[in-house]
């Protein structure tokens, strides 16, 4: 997708509309602390600066009040502490941030609150503050249930402390409990993954996100899988472990509702349906992206920068007026979306969904038929044995959910394009 650069004054021009922001945003928190860091992670996240936490819990608590009067006090339908590891947050920290939130925007009533947390930090005392503090949901980074899988990617827990951990979290009253698999791993062969699929079928969790590995530039497996310390499965080994999972957690009345998510009947990711529905949502903290007022933008990075900025940010409290520009609390990121951006992105995520694309929904939001835009494409994918035509809408195929960023490339359309 090609990106033209927008000038200040542009921003300027296209921000003094007046703050109207409908339905219920999702709001996501950046935790960027970690005990250690993974060997493939490649997230914005640090270990060792432990000394900051007092410091960035005062720094996000401003930029949530200072967001809460610039939008109104707007209402929010989700809330999601990711990281980083959320879960090794100090309990008083995490319960002054979330009733940070509460005072400073409208939670609904009904609200879906997720913590995401690793299995060594939970226990069910913690379990037990965490949810008094008014989180309703918990995502456990469980990745293998495999003990030397677990250590060639580096992480603290073994396969016994993870199950500990989900029954510590229901134990203490958790209703709704995802977990966090990986596949395509080193050391996995199809037994070994189908022996951590039915291990979590055991333990029964609400939702459970599957991820293929990618192996990011710049990380520690990258370089030894570049060096040939270490291998991991070919593309159709890796896709055998795709269609296996479909199979397992099909039989155990998972509802595949996305690419790489599955849950029980009623317990959906209702924040990441936000992300994949293309709607309204605003990110706090380090390096947190943002995409609302027909703009993205996302904060700096550092958490260094971050505290100092935050500390010297200040609020005007006309809402109707503000700007959301370069330099802004602490943006270092704006880029505005255009109708063909808007079009493209709402295409590769809605795609993801089980659902797909209704037509209808798609010529509410754009003005413009689903057809008049993609009509080639369509037909191509049709003919490809990639995309389905169900209910006025458009999926994906159980073949096209293997080949999806083959299709999702498809419908990206040039910014002059639309």
């Amino acid at each position: 997708m090609s990106i033209s650069s927008t000038s200040h004054s542009a921003l300027v021009e296209a921000s003094e509309k007046p703050v109207d922001l409908g339905a219920p945003i999702a709001l996501y928190v950046h935790i960027p602390f970690c005990l250690s860091k993974c060997n493939y992670c490649d997230f914005n996240t640090y270990e060792g600066i432990e000394d900051l936490m007092p410091s960035f819990v005062d720094a996000l608590s401003t930029e949530i009040a200072l967001w809460g009067t610039r939008l109104n006090r707007p209402r929010v339908a989700t809330v999601f502490f990711g990281g980083g590891t959320p879960s090794y947050l100090p309990g008083e920290s995490i319960t002054r941030l979330l009733d940070c939130i509460d005072r400073s925007m409208q939670i609904v009533s009904d609200a879906e609150i997720t913590l995401e947390a690793n299995p060594d930090d939970v226990d069910r005392d913690k379990s037990e503050v965490w949810l008094k503090s008014g989180f309703n949901r918990i995502s456990i980074g469980i990745q293998s249930f495999v003990d030397p899988i677990l250590v060639a990617l580096s992480r603290r827990h073994g396969s016994d402390e993870a199950a500990a951990a989900v029954e510590a979290a229901r134990d203490a009253g958790f209703a709704n409990i995802s977990i966090d698999l990986m596949f395509g791993l080193p050391k996995q062969s199809l037994a070994v993954w189908e022996n951590t699929l039915r291990r979590a079928i055991e333990l029964g969790t609400e939702h459970l996100s599957l991820y293929g590995l990618q192996v990011e530039l710049g990380t520690p497996l990258y370089r030894d899988v570049q060096r040939g310390d270490v291998r991991t499965p070919g593309d159709d080994l890796t896709a055998d472990m795709y269609e296996l999972a479909v199979d397992l957690l099909g039989d155990a009345g998972y509802e595949h509702y996305e690419i790489s998510n599955w849950a029980k009947p009623g317990y959906r990711s209702q924040h990441n349906l936000a992300y994949w529905l293309n709607k309204p949502y605003l990110g706090v903290g380090p390096g947190a992206h943002s995409s609302m007022f027909g703009k993205r933008f996302a904060n700096m990075k550092s958490p260094r920068r971050y505290i100092e900025t935050m500390g010297e940010a200040s609020c005007d409290d006309d809402a109707g007026a503000f700007h959301i520009v370069e330099g802004e609390f602490a943006i270092d990121f704006v880029e505005v979306t255009s109708q063909s951006m808007a079009m493209s992105e709402t295409m590769m995520l809605g795609m993801r969904l089980s659902e797909g694309v209704s037509h209808k929904e798609f010529r509410n939001r754009f003005g413009t038929p689903l057809r008049f835009n993609y009509g080639t494409e369509i037909d191509d994918l049709t003919k490809a044995g990639l995309i389905e035509h169900s209910d006025g809408s458009i999926r994906l195929t159980r073949r096209g959910r293997l080949l999806g960023n083959n299709v999702f490339e498809r419908f990206i359309l040039d910014s002059d394009e639309g």
